[in-house]
C-alpha cells in the first residue's frame, strides 16, 4: 500500500487573502507530494510499507538505521503536511490531557514524542515566502484567520 497525498479539503485559493493561492499550489503540489513520494521510496519492500505513517514515526528506534533519516524526514513532512520544515509551532495535547504550545525542528512530529498533534504551523520558508517572503511574523498573524478550531477540537477528542 502506497501512501497517497490527499487533497486539499478546500481550494487553493480558499485561504486569500491570508494565504495565496500559489503559495497554496507550491506547498501541496511540490513539497507535499515530494515527501510522500520519498516516503514511498523510503520503504518500499519493507514492513513499514504497510503502516500507517503516524505509527512508523511514533517509534523511529524500530525503523532500520539505513532508511531512518529518510522515514523521520520525509515521513514527517507528509504528516505534518497532512495535518494541516527552519520547523514547525505545535498545540498539542500532553499523555495527561493537558495541552501545550511547542515546536518541533525540521520535520520531526510530536508524536515521537509521545505527543499528540492539534494544530500543527508549517514555519519553514516554503510555507509564506511567494506572498509575504521574509516577514514570517506577518504569516503567522494571517494563519491565525484561517484556522478551523472545530477541527482543533475533533483532533483533541
Amino acid at each position: 500500500m502506497a501512501f497517497t497525498t490527499p487533497d486539499l479539503p478546500y481550494g487553493y485559493a480558499a485561504l486569500e487573502p491570508h494565504i495565496d493561492e500559489a503559495t497554496m499550489r507550491v506547498h501541496h503540489d511540490k513539497h507535499h507530494v515530494g515527501y510522500t513520494t520519498k516516503l514511498n521510496a523510503a520503504v518500499e519492500g519493507t514492513e513499514f510499507a504497510a503502516m500507517q505513517p503516524e505509527e512508523i514515526i511514533e517509534d523511529l528506534s524500530k525503523v532500520p538505521e539505513t532508511i531512518r533519516t529518510a522515514v523521520r524526514n520525509n515521513g514527517g513532512g507528509h504528516v505534518n503536511h497532512t495535518r494541516f520544515g527552519s520547523g514547525w509551532a505545535w498545540l498539542v495535547k500532553e499523555a495527561d490531557g493537558t495541552l501545550a504550545v511547542t515546536s518541533t525542528p525540521n520535520q520531526d512530529n510530536p508524536l515521537s514524542d509521545g505527543k499528540t498533534p492539534l494544530l500543527g504551523l508549517d514555519v519553514w520558508e516554503h510555507a509564506y515566502y511567494l506572498k509575504y517572503q521574509n516577514r514570517r511574523p506577518d504569516y503567522i498573524a494571517a494563519f491565525f484567520n484561517v484556522i478551523d478550531w472545530n477541527k482543533v477540537a475533533a483532533n483533541a477528542a
